[in-house]
């Protein structure tokens, strides 16, 4: 072997020991960026031990709390009524009707007021005088009793009187039909200069604001439910959490139904809508249940991401059955308690440093 032989090897050797320091240096590097890599921000929630049972959709329809056919408590032209549409403040007007006829009438009974009071003043005074001449036997006792009888008499009679302006000033008052509650007028049944009656409808007024779902429920289902639980109303798509209001405890013996009041969010549903409401049909058994955010589906496994002590994700396989809005049952290697990924799981290995946004 030649000089030159074994100088092309030692150069042959130098660059394969500077490739493979180069390459060490390579890894070594992206090692430590790896270590350097900032936590992923996630979400959590915790699992939790709750009662879940198998539940079925029953119609019902929105009805408002205060839905009412105002009529008038006086007879009368109507001279204003809302307009169709119109929403009033309890209180407000709805309606007026000519009132001038009363209002003379409170003028009339008003002066009878007046001539009361002055004759029972005047009865008043006499008996006085009558009563001072009796304790010296000036005169009979019967004129006493007379007197006496007389201002008695003027006093019932103011006392009348009163009532009776009292009843025109009623009258008076219900000549402007008011709102009995916060609402919007749905309908007129009476048009302005109409006479009407006492009684007469004049318009349908409905509380918009307090709404509810009105349920007719299966026999069945009546010792599942109870007023104040929480139930899932859906409309038009759209679900949201609410409460019974009111079990009515009868039963139609023909349509083997009951009826139960559902209070529903106004911004869900108007008057009148459908709805349909989840009645639980069995009480339901304990089981561990995650949200449902928190289960990860892929093509060979389900799991869950938990969040350890030394925050990091732990990879839990497990297995979901039963589920009740978004809560679902599942098995595995989980507590009650434990703080599993409901946001950025998917893209979480395990072993991965994390760092939770929110409380859980």
């Amino acid at each position: 072997m030649n000089n030159s032989t074994i100088t092309l090897l030692n150069v042959r050797a130098l660059c394969a020991g500077a490739i493979a320091l180069l390459l060490l240096a390579l890894s070594s590097t992206s090692h430590a960026q790896e270590q350097k890599a900032p936590p992923a921000i996630v979400e959590v929630s915790p699992a939790l031990t709750a009662k879940l049972a198998p539940t079925r959709w029953v119609p019902g329809s929105v009805v408002s709390r205060d839905d009412a056919k105002i009529a008038s408590a006086e007879a009368g032209r109507l001279e204003y009524v809302a307009e169709v549409g119109t929403r009033v403040k309890a209180g407000d007007r709805l309606a007026q009707l000519d009132d001038r006829a009363l209002r003379l009438r409170r003028e009339e009974i008003q002066s009878d007021v007046k001539r009361a009071e002055a004759q029972r003043v005047l009865s008043e005074t006499q008996l006085q005088r009558l009563e001072k001449l009796g304790t010296s036997n000036a005169i009979a006792k019967t004129q006493i009793d007379e007197a006496r009888a007389t201002q008695e008499t003027n006093v019932q009679s103011l006392a009348h009187a009163r009532a009776q302006l009292h009843q025109v000033e009623y009258d008076i008052e219900q000549a402007q039909v008011k709102a009995p509650f916060a609402g919007i007028v749905t309908e007129r049944f009476a048009q302005r200069g109409e006479y009407l009656q006492v009684g007469a409808m004049i318009v349908h007024f409905v509380d918009t604001d307090h709404i509810e779902a009105r349920v007719q429920a299966p026999l069945a289902l009546a010792d599942k439910i109870k007023a104040g639980m929480e139930v899932k109303v859906k409309s038009a798509g759209q679900e949201s959490s609410a409460k019974v209001r009111a079990v009515v405890p009868v039963g139609d013996e023909r349509a083997r139904q009951f009826e139960l009041r559902v209070g529903v969010d106004p911004a869900l549903a108007l008057v009148g809508s459908a709805v349909e409401v989840a009645l639980p049909e069995s009480g339901g058994e304990e089981a561990l249940t995650v949200p449902r955010d928190a289960i990860v589906q892929r093509a060979n496994q389900t799991y869950v991401m938990r969040v350890s002590a030394q925050n990091t994700a732990e990879q839990i396989p497990v297995s979901a059955s039963a589920a009740n809005g978004d809560k679902v049952e599942v098995r595995g290697a989980l507590n009650a308690g434990d703080r599993l990924v409901v946001r950025g799981a998917e893209r979480l290995t395990a072993g991965q440093a994390v760092k939770v946004a929110n409380n859980g």
